[in-house]
Order: structure tokens, then sequence, then C-alpha cells
């Protein structure tokens, strides 16, 4: 089978590259570049020892994405492409309508043009917006608190509405909850653009001296410590979800919502203790005023995942630590330092 990886060079989707490979799929990555690099492609190819087809070009542009499927036969899309931060989608929600829904409208339109009907869409835990309890089921009510996560809303939406339309549709909503880590290489990670909107990269950075302090916001939550709790899932784990999901795309009649989670909370400040741990590093924090938005506990059940995807997570919180510090200490500049 041949898998069409929109935002293949990012975060999550470099990874999943790997995976896809190595379970003997065939991938071809379509990718802006906007918040990716074109090292990551490199560095991927070097660990799966083989090239692999890059095609840039713009989600939202039907010339760019049928050029992709006039050179090749596509079975299957995981569609990773899209803005992911939260301030500046508050900042510029039509940017994030634009990109995020208007992109997937397209992409569906070229793919069913072509006759490619099967789409694992990278969706958020953020649609629960703040849930009344935890652990989070795929069936909770859903409210998000932001464009960003208003656009993964939408496309849920969009998707489940074209199966209604079309049968023939094979759709799996994987809502993720918090990706840290890296590939145990360490040549491959989390590269944000400018100030990191996730804790683990910003804990990173300051572990390793590019930053001069972490701010903790809020400790006066109702959690252990005071501070906010998430579940926090290596990447590699979350990659496997996609793949195990596409094993099994076949087999779902309808459209399938599916956390990815580990179903265990951690604070800000045991994340923090753990990164210390596994770096040897002191990561000096201070503490901050919450911010707007910003719930106290948020974790997913994960038995659905394991139930319908024979998916679980297997690495914890020391490895995801010691994975994103690899990954840091190799390279405390990102791709951008060897490029």
């Amino acid at each position: 089978m041949k898998i069409l990886v929109t935002g293949g060079a990012g975060y999550i989707g470099s990874h999943t590259l790997i995976l896809l490979i190595e379970s003997g799929y065939e991938v071809v990555v379509f990718d802006n570049f906007c918040n990716a690099s074109k090292e990551s492609i490199k560095r991927v190819e070097k660990l799966v020892h083989q090239s692999i087809e890059v095609i840039e070009g713009d989600i939202r542009s039907r010339a760019n994405l049928q050029e992709v499927f006039d050179k090749h036969k596509i079975d299957a899309v995981i569609h990773f492409a899209g803005l992911k931060a939260v301030g500046e989608s508050v900042a510029q929600p039509l940017k994030y309508y634009d990109n995020n829904v208007n992109g997937t409208a397209v992409l569906c339109e070229v793919m069913a043009k072509n006759n490619c009907k099967t789409i694992i869409f990278s969706s958020s835990a953020t649609v629960y917006g703040d849930p009344a309890t935890t652990p989070i089921l795929e069936d909770f009510p859903l409210s998000a608190t932001n464009p960003y996560g208003r656009s993964k809303l939408m496309v849920e939406e969009i998707l489940r509405d074209l199966y209604v339309s079309d049968n023939e549709w094979r759709v799996v909503l994987l809502r993720y909850f918090n990706p840290v880590g890296a590939h145990e290489s360490g040549t491959i990670g989390e590269d944000p653009n400018g100030i990191p909107n996730n804790l683990m990269p910003f804990i990173a950075q300051t572990a390793v001296g590019k930053r001069e302090i972490l701010s903790v916001f809020g400790d006066d939550y109702e959690t252990i410590d005071g501070t906010g709790v998430r579940d926090y899932i290596h990447v590699v784990d979350l990659a496997q979800g996609h793949v195990n999901a596409l094993d099994r795309v076949v087999n779902f009649k309808e459209p399938m919502t599916i956390n990815l989670g580990t179903g265990q909370g951690y604070s800000v400040l045991e994340m923090i203790q753990s990164f210390e741990k596994a770096s040897g590093k002191k990561v000096p924090y201070q503490i901050a005023p919450r911010r707007a938005g910003d719930i106290a506990t948020c974790f997913a059940d994960p038995t659905y995942a394991k139930e319908v995807l024979g998916w679980e997570a297997k690495k914890g919180i020391d490895e995801m630590c010691a994975d994103s510090w690899r990954w840091q200490s190799n390279n405390p500049n990102g791709y951008r330092g060897l490029i």
C-alpha cells in the first residue's frame, strides 16, 4: 500500500514515517515546510536506509495535491498537515480555519476525485474542552475553547459528514493527548519555531541552556502539587497508533474516534523532576499566574484504543524524558544547527 503523509516532515509525521516504512508501507510526503524542516526527512532517510518521495505544496492547493495523485496511486492518507499553536490561533483565527478546515476540505475533494477514500486524521484532546471528569472517554461532550481546537472539531464533523454522504469512506479520528519524547537515536525530535507552545521542549531548552528559566503557569490547582496535570505520551507510541489504525481501517465500517493517551497524568513539577533525573541538569523554574483557558487535569481513558486497535502506550515518563534530552543535547538548536 502507498500512503500519502501530509505534514510528514513535522514532529509526529517524521516519527510515523519510520514505523510505516518498517511495517512495509510505501510513503509519499506532502508538506509546505512552514513549521517543519527538510532536514528531518534527510535524517529519516538515513534511519530507514532508503530515499523518501517528498512533494512540496500547500494543502489548500488543488493543483499541488493533484500533482501527488497524478504521480502516485495513493491508497490511503494520514493527515497531519495543520497549524497547531493555540495562542496564535486566538490571535489569527482565520488563518487556522483557512489552513486546517479549508485545507482538509480541499484534500478530501481531491482524494474523492482520485478514488482514494481512506483517511487517518490527526485530531486532538483539545476537542473535549474542560472535561467535567477524568479519565476522558471518547463519548464525552465536545467543547473546544480556542480556534485551534475548534478547527480540529470542525474537521472531525466534516469527515463524519463525508462518510454519511458516501459510505465507501473509511475514517479514523485519532485524538492525541500530549506528545513528548523523540526517536531513540536522538537524530529526530520536536523542533518548534520560536518560543515553544508545549511544556517538554521548554523544559529541554532550559536544561540545555537555550532559555534561562521555565515559567510554571499556576501552582494553586486542585492537583497533587498544585500544578497542571496532563497525559504525556511518547511520540513513538503515538506514531505506532497510526500504523495500527492503518492496519485495521479496512475493518471499520463507520468513522472511528479513538483516544491516544497513556491513561496516566503527570504534573508539571513531576515532569521537571523526571527530566532533571534523566538529564542530570537542573531546570530552573518560576511560578507564574495561571493562563486563561488552562485546566487542572486532563488524561485519557485508553481502553478503547486497546480494544479496537490492539494498541497501548509502552514507554513511561523516564523514557520520554531520556529521549527528549538525547535529542535536545545532540541538537541544541534543533535542525537549524546542522543545516
